[in-house]
C-alpha cells in the first residue's frame, strides 16, 4: 500500500509539472500584456515600452521565460505584475482565505446533504422521499447559478427591509469596519456567508445527490448485498457496510473532478455578492491582461485539482478494500 501511495504521489507531481507547461504556453500566447500601453493616445515612447518588456521578461525567448517563471514559483515568487505596485503573491494569500471559507463550507454541506438525500432516495425508490427529492434535484439542476445568486441576494435584501434588521449581509465577506469582538466577528462572518454558501451548496448538491442515488441503487442489486442478506446480517450492517460504503467511491470521484466547477461557480457567486476572493482576483487580472496573475490563479486551481484527486485515490483504500488487493 505504501508503494501505491508513493506512485500516486509521483504521478500527482508529474501532472502538476505538466500543468505548469500548459498554463504558461496557453496564457503566454493568448495576448499581449502591454497592448493597452501600446494603444495609448498620445503614444507612449518606445523606450518606456522596452523597459516594461524587460521588467516583465517579454524580451526573452518563451522557453527561457518558462524556466525563470518555474524557478520563481519554487521560491514563492509568481512573477511581476503589469502594475508595478501589485504583489501577486501577497494579494493571492489574502484572496485564497476568502474563497476557501466559501468553497470549503459549501463542499462539506453539499456533500453531506447529497449523501443523505441520495441514499434515502435510493432506499425508498418510488416512495414519498424519492418522489420529493428527485424532482427537487432536477429543478435545482435546471437553475443557472448566476440567476440563483441574484435571486437569493434580492431575497436577502427584501427580507432585511421587511424585518428592519440586517440579518443577511449581501455585500462582501465581512463588514467594514470588521467587528473586533470574537463573538460579533463570528456572527458577522456567518451573516455574510449564509447566502453565497446556499448558492454553491444547492448547485452541487443537486448533481452529487443524483450520482449517490444511482450508486446506492446499483449497490443494492449487487451479489455481495444478496450474500450479506442470506447470511442473516442485521439490516443496519448490510446498508452501511455493503451498500452505502461501496457507493461512496463514485461520489468521492465526482467531488474531486468537480473542483474546477466549484471554483468557476465561486467566481460567479463572489462577483454577485462582491466578495474579494479568488473569483474577483481572476476577473480583475483578465481585465488588466496581467498574465502572471492569471497564471498564478490557474496554477493554484490546478494544484487544488491534483491535490483533491490524490486525496480521492487515498480514500479509495479506506472505502473499498478491493483497491488494496488490486494495488499489490
Amino acid at each position: 500500500m505504501v508503494g501505491m501511495i508513493l506512485r500516486r504521489f509521483g504521478s500527482a507531481l508529474m501532472v502538476l509539472l505538466l500543468s505548469t507547461v500548459l498554463i504558461f504556453v496557453i496564457v503566454g500566447v493568448s495576448g499581449d500584456p502591454l497592448a493597452e500601453l501600446r494603444d495609448r493616445q498620445p503614444p507612449v515612447s518606445e523606450s518606456v515600452i522596452s523597459a516594461e518588456e524587460h521588467r516583465l521578461g517579454l524580451d526573452l525567448p518563451i522557453a527561457q521565460r518558462y524556466v525563470l517563471w518555474l524557478g520563481g514559483l519554487l521560491r514563492g515568487d509568481f512573477g511581476p505584475s503589469v502594475q508595478p505596485a501589485r504583489d501577486i503573491g501577497a494579494e493571492l494569500g489574502s484572496r485564497i482565505g476568502v474563497s476557501l471559507q466559501l468553497v470549503g463550507v459549501a463542499v462539506v454541506i453539499a456533500l453531506v446533504l447529497a449523501v443523505l438525500a441520495g441514499t434515502v432516495s435510493a432506499l425508498r425508490q418510488r416512495r414519498w422521499p424519492d418522489v420529493v427529492l428527485t424532482p427537487t434535484a432536477f429543478v435545482l439542476l435546471a437553475l443557472p447559478s448566476f440567476w440563483l445568486a441574484v435571486l437569493l441576494k434580492q431575497w436577502g435584501i427584501g427580507f432585511n427591509e421587511l424585518t428592519g434588521y440586517q440579518i443577511f449581509a449581501t455585500v462582501g465577506a465581512t463588514s467594514i469596519p470588521a467587528p473586533t469582538d470574537p463573538l460579533a466577528a463570528f456572527l458577522d462572518s456567518a451573516a455574510h456567508l449564509v447566502l453565497p454558501t446556499i448558492v454553491l451548496t444547492l448547485v452541487h448538491y443537486a448533481v452529487w445527490s443524483r450520482y449517490q442515488r444511482t450508486a446506492v441503487a446499483e449497490s443494492l442489486g449487487s451479489d455481495h448485498v444478496r450474500f450479506a442478506v442470506l447470511k442473516g446480517l442485521p439490516r443496519r450492517t448490510v446498508i452501511w457496510s455493503y451498500v452505502v460504503r461501496p457507493a461512496l467511491v463514485p461520489i468521492v470521484t465526482i467531488v474531486a473532478l468537480d473542483l474546477p466547477a466549484l471554483f468557476s461557480g465561486a467566481v460567479i457567486t463572489e462577483t454577485v455578492f462582491q466578495w474579494r476572493g479568488m473569483g474577483v482576483f481572476l476577473l480583475e487580472s483578465i481585465t488588466l491582461r496581467d498574465t502572471n496573475a492569471v497564471m498564478a490563479w490557474l496554477l493554484i486551481a490546478a494544484a487544488a485539482v491534483v491535490l483533491f484527486n490524490l486525496i480521492a485515490d487515498l480514500l479509495y483504500l479506506v472505502l473499498d478494500p478491493r483497491v488494496r488487493y488490486v494495488s499489490h
